[in-house]
């Protein structure tokens, strides 16, 4: 399954599942990374790390640790 460092810029993906324990999974969920959101990729920083997304209305921006929790299906 793809994670969410691997998708392209300009593409939108839904969440399928969220990895991790304890409280950087709690951390991610409160951002609002929950299964069936969709998530816009806005910008990659130019060596790669951080991305920015659109969810829910907002930019947020996680570094590419962070993202490569997140498995996403692409639309």
């Amino acid at each position: 399954m793809k994670t969410l460092d691997m998708v392209k810029c300009g593409k939108t993906v839904t969440v399928e599942k969220l990895s991790g324990t304890g409280a950087v999974r709690r951390r991610m969920m409160d951002m609002g990374i929950t299964r069936g959101t969709e998530i816009f990729v806005q910008k990659v920083a130019p060596l790669g790390d951080p991305i920015e997304f659109i969810i829910r209305g907002y930019a947020l921006t996680l570094r590419k640790e962070d993202a490569n929790r997140v498995e996403v299906t692409e639309k």
